[in-house]
């Protein structure tokens, strides 16, 4: 697929600060998945090229937690294998889903994840007792994984929200541990979109080098400061994007609701 310029630069730019906004605070897809589909990437490659490039920004992410002792692999390890599962299951099913009704369906699904950053309760840094087991958790973290196959937006944000709400473990922390679960299922939903032939490889290792640096400086800024301020962010990117995919008088979802706009 041959992409200009100005619209390379601009997918590069979007990985390279979704790579910081992912490290901080999770969500970084909510960027790139909407950017890509905008400059006319069919869903499903998107979100499989998405996959690749984020899969590599997340490691670069997962290294420098785990250099910096955040990280708990004895903790999570059972946690990560239901991910790794559950996101499987998801990027399997994606691939036999009709392309039309993906590109209907994921403008619905960014304002869903625009209103989850708006609204949400602020995280604290503070460590709680788990309200829940590890056997729990693994549960709750499979079926986000099976969320990140089959699409994968927010879920970052979701997994570390569980973390800090039901795990008890403080912010810095819980996104460290974070990056080691979105790890598992971000590959293994590659491995599945590989699988499928769906990874448009030239475009997403470029992506995947401007989404290691953005992680890089994200997760340095997290170490330091924590997640905060990134939420306003993902909010107003993700609705601009959304309006960006709904400005286009050919999106199935008008189709789907019996009206054509006039743009």
């Amino acid at each position: 697929m041959q992409l200009s310029f100005e619209v390379l630069t601009f997918l590069l730019a979007i990985a390279f600060l979704a790579g910081a906004v992912d490290a901080l605070a999770g969500g970084g897809g909510l960027l790139t998945i909407p950017a890509l589909m905008a400059a006319g990437i069919p869903p499903v490659s998107a979100i499989a090229t998405n996959k690749l490039q984020s899969t590599i920004g997340t490691s670069s992410a997962f290294l420098t937690f785990l250099r910096a002792g955040h990280v708990d692999l004895r903790q999570f390890a059972l946690p990560a294998i239901g991910a790794f599962a559950g996101s499987i299951a998801g990027a399997t099913a994606v691939q036999f889903i009709d392309p039309a009704f993906l590109a209907a369906f994921v403008p619905i699904l960014l304002v869903a994840m625009g209103m989850y950053f708006l609204l949400a309760p602020p995280m604290s840094d503070v460590e709680r007792h788990a309200r829940i087991g590890r056997g729990a958790l693994t549960l709750i973290v499979t079926a986000i994984g099976f969320y990140d196959g089959f699409f994968g937006p927010g879920t970052g944000s979701f997994l570390t929200t569980a973390l800090v709400a039901l795990a008890g473990l403080g912010l810095v922390r819980a996104i460290a541990n974070t990056k080691f679960l979105n790890l598992a299922t971000n590959f293994a939903g590659l491995l599945a979109m590989v699988a499928g032939g769906k990874v448009l490889w030239l475009l997403g290792l470029g992506m995947a080098g401007a989404n290691v640096a953005g992680n890089q400086l994200g997760a340095r800024l997290a170490i330091r400061f924590g997640g905060k301020g990134v939420r306003p962010l993902l909010v107003v990117m993700s609705f601009a994007l959304t309006i960006k995919l709904l400005s286009d008088p050919a999106n199935p979802l008008w189709r789907a609701i019996g009206w054509t706009p006039q743009f």
